[in-house]
């Protein structure tokens, strides 16, 4: 059991990886603090943003709570 647990683990990161890579950069990282903090708030993720954003979120909590019972089972 805990064998499958952690292959599912490891599987389960590389799409969180993967989705996390995969979306567009929202701001202009440190450079956009200046002048440009209207068009950071302002954007609204549409299409594959949105569902590459639903994957992440969803795929996050997965890994924690995998990791979180792996963790448990190996004490």
């Amino acid at each position: 059991m805990l064998t499958i647990l952690m292959i599912l683990d490891a599987i389960v990161c590389i799409i969180l990886i993967a989705s996390i890579l995969g979306q567009e950069a929202k701001s202009a990282g440190m450079g956009g603090m200046g002048g440009g903090a209207d068009t950071v708030f302002s954007s609204k993720a549409r299409g594959m943003d949105a569902l590459l954003a639903r994957v992440t979120v969803v795929f996050a909590i997965l890994f924690a709570v995998i990791t979180i019972v792996i963790a448990r089972m190996t004490n």
